[in-house]
């Protein structure tokens, strides 16, 4: 407010300079021995004072607006630096600031240096919790889930297997000459052929790819390549190599298998899109299907489980997980989480 009221004062100053100007040069191009005509005498029937004021005004007013104008959009871009911090996003603070602006620059830088302080020390516990999980209770879990995989696919995998093949065999051979009779065997061998694949998707859940001693990269490659072995599911993958704190991996890998596990079990999909890139010292991770979508306002009110704890990984190491899906139009899932390890190598 004491910014504006200066300039608005400024301006004010300046319309009246402009006055005393326009009389001084009238004065000394026409001298006159009465005062009053300054009031009394017409231009185009209008006061010379008055035409004074309104020229004097117009200036003033002009340089005021224009100065308003100017700091306007001063305010507009530290209000748009201010909107880009409180999303995250990195700012860009102006080497040279304006004086009226040095104190909410220096804020600015400050904030940003917090959060970021903030951002590596959750990436660092996360790291930490990481490592803890894979030495202890996690060992457990996966032993766990292995077994009953293992079941699984010996018992009730090999079943569907074998039961695949009998009716392929007997629609191959013995076809009946009802039509009726034939259209049930074949409605038969669709549904045990769409058993094995939902088990096959079971199975992956189940035992998904361990991401104990690689890269994320190859991580997620493997278990693309696991999941195109045994789904017929078209898949397009950019994966780019760059370095990733351990534990920023360890949770951007459990949001993509918890993200491809609600793709295989309710999406219906045929066609999936997983990328991985580093932007901006931000690591993006994408996954879309083109699937039946569903109610992103429906499931936030209900709940879920699996959307819950991909958003709370995501905030562990300080990112976001963003959702978009409609019914029948396929889902979209973006997660960003910001990259220091490039400069905490500058650092060191």
């Amino acid at each position: 407010m004491i910014t504006i009221l200066r300039h608005a004062f400024t301006g004010i100053a300046f319309g009246i300079l402009i006055s005393v100007m326009i009389i001084g040069i009238t004065f000394l191009a026409f001298p006159i021995e009465d005062w009053t005509l300054i009031f009394t005498h017409n231009m185009g029937d209008i006061p010379f004072a008055v035409i004074i004021l309104c020229v004097s005004g117009m200036v003033g007013s002009i340089f005021g607006i224009t100065i308003g104008l100017f700091w306007r959009q001063r305010f507009h871009k530290i209000n748009r630096q201010l909107d880009e911090l409180a999303k995250g996003q990195k700012v860009t603070i102006d080497e040279q600031p304006y004086t009226e602006l040095q104190t909410i620059q220096n804020q600015m830088e400050q904030i940003q240096e917090k959060i970021r302080k903030q951002t590596e020390h959750a990436q660092r516990l996360a790291t930490e919790r990481a490592n803890e999980r894979e030495q202890s209770l996690q060992e457990i879990v996966v032993q766990e889930r292995n077994r009953l995989a293992r079941e699984l696919h010996d018992s009730v995998s090999q079943q569907l297997f074998a039961a695949s093949m009998m009716m392929s065999a007997i629609n191959d051979t013995n076809a009946p000459i009802d039509e009726s009779v034939n259209k049930q065997l074949k409605l038969v061998e669709k549904m045990i052929h769409q058993s094995q694949l939902e088990m096959r998707a079971l199975l992956l859940h189940l035992r998904p790819v361990p991401l104990k001693g690689k890269s994320i990269q190859e991580g997620i490659n493997e278990l693309l390549r696991e999941l195109t072995q045994k789904v017929p599911m078209e898949i397009i993958a950019q994966i780019e190599e760059f370095n990733v704190d351990k534990g920023v991996e360890d949770q951007l890998f459990r949001i993509l298998q918890e993200s491809v596990s609600n793709t295989l079990r309710h999406a219906e999909a045929t066609n999936l899109q997983v990328m991985l890139i580093e932007r901006d010292d931000t690591i993006i991770l994408r996954v879309v299907d083109d699937g039946i979508g569903f109610d992103t306002e429906k499931i936030r009110t209900t709940g879920s489980y699996g959307l819950s704890n991909m958003s709370e990984r995501a905030y562990e190491v300080g990112g976001t997980l963003k959702i978009i899906s409609l019914p029948n139009q396929g889902t979209r899932l973006e997660v960003k989480v910001p990259s220091l390890g490039k400069k905490d190598e500058n650092d060191d």
